[in-house]
């Protein structure tokens, strides 16, 4: 049985682990914190039954849970016996602390262990500067929440070998993913650039009390076909999140996509994170 380590135990680390360990994967998952460790087990387990009660999944929870190994710090979890064939970081959208942990786990690692990052935002190329073998690093942006979104961007940075481009679209494939192939490795890269375009007039229409969340959502489902509208989709993938990812884009200087109506900021000032924290534009 194959295994990988992935650094990060939050919203995105943890469904990225469920499904891996759905696939039949072996995965060691990381965090400084015990409490986020804990949590991300336990929500797994309530997430795994429930998919297996609906059919979705043939194993119960306890089997595919036992695929699972957690550690609290990257060194803890190399000193694992198993071989790990593959490492996903999946930290939050901070360039310096990305960089610290990649260029940590490169001096840990074998030649032939794939690398990779989960970064929205951030080049590849840029987080691939902290490394002595840029070659075999590929950026893996999964889509959250994890276990329900189909998608995940597989992105090329300048130096990624077409070996491990190769790899990280099988990988993704193995996971029942549809991967979308980046090979111009620019800030957001595709899809956060479409959203961000669209967003930015949604956060305008609501700033300037056109319109309210939920109408704008109701017309992108109805009216465009979308499955779920965009604000439900930043609050299901966190707004302090999407915030770091505007800082994120609008430091390459590159790129100004989105609304200056500081509606995102006054969310994550008063704690409404979204999904996670019960409550964002909508109340959970």
């Amino acid at each position: 049985m194959e295994t990988g380590m992935i650094i990060g135990a939050g919203f995105m680390g943890a469904g990225i682990a469920q499904v891996c360990i759905q696939s039949g994967y072996r995965v060691i998952l990381t965090d400084t914190k015990k409490e986020m460790l804990e949590k991300a087990k336990a929500d797994m387990a309530v997430s795994l039954e429930k998919l297996h009660q609906k059919g979705g999944i043939k194993e119960s929870a306890e089997p595919v849970l036992d695929r699972l190994e957690i550690a609290q710090s990257i060194e803890a979890g190399f000193k694992s016996k198993r071989k790990i064939s593959w490492v996903i970081e999946a930290v939050y959208e901070d360039e310096d602390l990305k960089k610290t942990i990649l260029a940590d786990v490169e001096q840990q690692i074998e030649d032939e262990t794939l690398m990779a990052t989960n970064t929205s935002s951030i080049p590849v190329s840029r987080l691939a500067s902290a490394l002595k073998h840029p070659e075999r690093f590929v950026g893996l942006h999964f889509f959250g929440p994890v276990p329900l979104m189909e998608l995940v961007e597989v992105v090329k940075g300048e130096m990624t070998s077409e070996k491990a481009f190769q790899q990280g679209m099988g990988f993704v494939k193995k996971l029942g993913k549809y991967p979308v192939g980046v090979t111009k490795d620019i800030p957001g890269f595709v899809m956060n650039r479409i959203f961000a375009a669209a967003f930015r007039e949604c956060q305008e229409l609501v700033g300037k009390g056109v319109a309210t969340p939920e109408d704008i959502d109701a017309g992108m489902r109805l009216g465009y076909g979308w499955h779920i509208g965009p604000f439900r989709i930043a609050d299901n993938a966190g707004l302090d999140t999407v915030l770091r990812i505007k800082k994120s884009m609008e430091a390459s200087g590159e790129i100004h996509l989105y609304s200056n109506a500081g509606i995102i900021e006054e969310k994550v000032e008063n704690g409404h994170l979204g999904r996670k924290s019960g409550k964002g534009f909508y109340s959970y």
